[in-house]
């Protein structure tokens, strides 16, 4: 990851240059924590950070995702599923990680929620100057969000390539099937 090899990498290191966002958002949250104690803990943890600058990120991250700083004193349950995915991905923003993997992170979400969240995703991405590692079956959301996809089948690449040739001219079999 920027130039650097990640075989003998200090896990808390990469830790802040990848983090995850999960397919549901109410599970991946702990629910004994309110969001201001999940938002706090990679900031403490990763960063070493103190309780002011702490307040401070989070409110930026918060401004970021379009979340009001009034939720930070609740708890996962109380959030809709597009609120708590938005908590994930701040969650993971919070960490100041340059690579996101999102694993079916809108798959859970009702179509005009998934709008929004892959639209707030494409805006986080230009100014955090993000990369996502996006994974899905929904090729609508795949068209939405990739520059480059890879095709696996059956856990093996089959193809490769930028997203326009992938949905223009797919070469692979299952690719096409797809």
């Amino acid at each position: 990851i920027e130039g650097a090899a990640l075989d003998n990498a200090d896990p808390s290191e990469v830790g802040k240059k990848i983090q995850y966002v999960f397919q549901d958002p109410l599970s991946s949250l702990n629910p004994r924590k309110t969001i201001r104690q999940i938002m706090d803990a990679p900031l403490k943890h990763l960063h070493g950070m103190a309780a002011a600058e702490r307040r401070k990120r989070i409110a930026e991250i918060f401004a970021a995702v379009n979340l009001r700083e009034e939720f930070l004193d609740r708890y996962p349950h109380e959030f809709s599923g597009g609120q708590a995915q938005r908590i994930g991905i701040a969650r993971a923003l919070a960490a100041e990680a340059r690579i996101l993997i999102l694993d079916e992170p809108v798959s859970a979400l009702d179509v005009s929620v998934q709008a929004q969240v892959l639209n707030l995703l494409a805006d986080l991405k230009k100014e955090f100057g993000l990369t996502y590692l996006f994974i899905t079956h929904d090729l609508a959301v795949v068209e939405a969000v990739s520059d480059r996809i890879a095709v696996l089948y059956f856990g093996d690449l089959v193809e490769l390539g930028p997203a326009e040739r992938i949905f223009s001219a797919p070469r692979h079999p299952y690719t096409k099937l797809l």
